[in-house]
C-alpha cells in the first residue's frame, strides 16, 4: 500500500513540476490517464487516483468526456523545474551553475568556454590601459542606441568574410549573445508560439525559450545540418515562428552546415512565416568559413547574432544583432526599454582587442592548441569505449556516444561527486533522445584526473 501511495505522489509531483515550469499552462489539457500511465510505466488506477487528488486540490479539473485540464492562474515561473526533479543535477541550468560556481579545484570538461589562460588576456589588458587614458565620455557615458559606431563598422567589414553584406546601421550591439536572442524573442514571439531548435542544440536555448513561454520542437541534426525532411515536416505540422541554430561550428556536435542543406532550408522557409536566428559565436574558431544562411538570404528572413565571450573575455559582455533595417529599429526600442545603456565600456574594450595586432596570432595559436588537444582527447576517450559522433575540423567540442548500456546522467552524477562537471546529452536534446551522449570541451580536458574519474565511473 505504501508503494502505491509513493507512485501516486510521483505522478502528482511530475504534473505539478510541469505546471510550475509552465509546460502546462492554465487551460492546457493533460495527457490522458492511459498515456500518462504508459509514459511513467504505472498502472492506470495509479494515475486515476493521482489525477483525482490533484482535482481535489484544485490544481486540475475534469471535463466530462474531454479529459483533465490545468486550472487557475499561471504559476510563478520556476526555470529550475524545466525537467524532472530526479534529473536536477544534470539539467541545463544545473550544468551552468556547477561550472560557474565551481572553485579552481573542480574540473569542467562539460562547460562551454575555454580556460582563462586560453583567452585574450594580454589584449584585454592593453585595451584597459588604453581606455584608462581616454576622455571622460568613454568611461562614464551611456552608449548610443545602436551601440559603438566604430565596432559596428568593424563588424560590417568582418561579416563580408563570410559573404554577409550588412551596413553598420543594420547592426545593433547588445550586452551578450544571450541578450540578443532574448530581444529577438521579445520582438517576434507570443506565449504559445512554436520555435524550432536543433536536436541536439545549445542547452540554454531550451531554458531561454521556456522563459518566453513558447513551445520548442526539436529537429534531428545531422553531420551536414538539420534533417531537411524532418524540418519540412515540422514546418507543416507546427507553423513555427522561429528557428534558432548555430552557423559555422554547431554546438554541441561541431558539425558544419553544407551548402546544399542551407539552400534547401531557405527554400522551405520561403514558403512559411519562419524567421531564422543564426548564432555565429564560434566564427573565430573556424579554419575555413562554413556557409552562412544570412549570406544566402541577404538578411531578409535570417537574423545573425554573435558575441566575443569565447575568444576575448567572458567578463566583457558584448554581443550583436544583424538584421534588416526595419527590424533593427524595433529591436533598438526594445533594447532601450529593457537595458537602456548598452555597455559602452565593454564595446570599447572588445573593439580594441579585435583590432589589436596580436589578436590574429592569438587565434592562430588557439586553433592549433584545440587541434592538438582534440586529438589527445579523442584518443583518451576511445580507449574507454567513448566514440565521437564525428571528428570535427575545428572548434572546442566533441559530441560523444558512451559504451552500450551506459547512461550519461548517471555517469554525470557519479563524476560530480569526484569534482568533475560533465555535460550529459539530454541537456541538449529537446526529445531527450541523447541519454547515451556527452559533450566534451577539449580545451577543458587537459587534466589527467578527468579521465581517471571517468574510467572509475564507467566501471561502477
Amino acid at each position: 500500500m505504501k508503494q502505491h501511495s509513493t507512485r501516486i505522489r510521483a505522478v502528482m509531483a511530475q504534473i505539478q513540476s510541469r505546471i510550475a515550469a509552465r509546460v502546462y499552462m492554465p487551460g492546457a489539457r493533460l495527457p490522458s490517464v492511459r498515456a500518462q500511465a504508459q509514459a511513467m510505466r504505472l498502472s492506470v488506477s495509479t494515475v486515476v487516483e493521482a489525477y483525482a487528488r490533484l482535482a481535489a486540490e484544485g490544481v486540475i479539473a475534469s471535463r466530462p468526456g474531454a479529459g483533465f485540464y490545468v486550472v487557475g492562474p499561471a504559476a510563478p515561473l520556476a526555470l529550475a523545474q524545466i525537467g524532472p526533479r530526479l534529473d536536477r543535477e544534470v539539467d541545463p541550468l544545473w550544468i551552468s551553475r556547477q561550472s560557474l560556481e565551481a572553485d579552481a579545484a573542480v574540473l569542467k570538461p562539460g562547460c562551454g568556454w575555454m580556460p582563462a589562460s586560453w583567452l585574450y588576456e594580454a589584449g584585454v589588458r592593453r585595451a584597459l590601459r588604453q581606455l584608462a587614458r581616454s576622455g571622460t565620455t568613454e568611461l562614464v557615458e551611456y552608449a548610443t542606441p545602436l551601440g559603438h559606431p566604430a565596432l559596428r563598422q568593424f563588424l560590417a567589414r568582418r561579416m563580408l568574410s563570410t559573404g554577409i553584406e550588412a551596413a553598420a546601421e543594420q547592426i545593433m550591439l547588445t550586452d551578450s549573445g544571450t541578450q540578443a536572442i532574448d530581444l529577438i524573442c521579445r520582438f517576434l514571439l507570443e506565449p504559445g508560439d512554436t520555435v524550432l531548435v536543433d536536436d541536439p542544440c545549445y542547452f540554454n536555448f531550451h531554458a531561454l525559450l521556456r522563459a518566453h513561454r513558447v513551445r520548442a520542437v526539436g529537429v534531428p541534426y545531422t553531420p551536414s545540418g538539420p534533417d531537411v525532411e524532418r524540418f519540412g515536416a515540422a514546418l507543416q505540422a507546427h507553423s513555427p515562428r522561429l528557428y534558432i541554430t548555430n552557423s559555422g561550428i554547431h554546438n554541441p556536435t561541431s558539425a558544419t552546415l553544407s551548402p546544399v542543406v542551407a539552400h534547401r532550408l531557405l527554400k522551405l522557409a520561403e514558403s512559411s512565416n519562419l524567421v531564422i536566428v543564426e548564432d555565429d559565436i564560434f566564427a573565430d574558431f573556424e579554419t575555413s568559413p562554413a556557409p552562412r544562411l544570412a549570406a544566402f538570404d541577404g538578411l531578409s528572413r535570417v537574423i545573425q547574432i554573435g558575441s566575443f565571450s569565447k575568444t576575448i573575455s567572458a567578463a566583457m559582455r558584448c554581443g550583436y544583432v544583424a538584421a534588416r533595417p526595419d527590424w533593427i529599429e524595433s529591436l533598438v526600442d526594445l533594447k532601450i526599454a529593457t537595458t537602456f545603456g548598452g555597455a559602452r565600456l565593454a564595446a570599447d574594450i572588445v573593439l580594441a582587442a579585435l583590432t589589436d595586432s596580436g589578436y590574429r596570432k592569438h587565434m592562430e595559436t588557439v586553433r592549433l592548441r584545440l587541434t592538438q588537444q582534440r586529438e589527445k582527447t579523442i584518443a583518451r576517450l576511445e580507449a574507454m569505449g567513448i566514440q565521437p559522433w564525428l571528428v570535427p575540423q575545428a572548434g572546442m567540442f566533441l559530441w560523444c556516444r558512451l559504451p552500450e548500456g551506459k547512461d550519461a546522467a548517471n555517469l554525470s552524477r557519479l563524476c560530480l561527486k569526484e569534482g568533475v562537471v560533465l555535460a550529459p546529452g539530454n541537456a541538449f536534446s529537446q526529445s531527450r533522445s541523447a541519454g547515451d551522449f556527452l559533450r566534451f570541451n577539449v580545451s577543458q580536458s587537459t587534466d589527467e584526473r578527468i579521465f581517471a574519474v571517468l574510467a572509475h565511473a564507467l566501471a561502477a
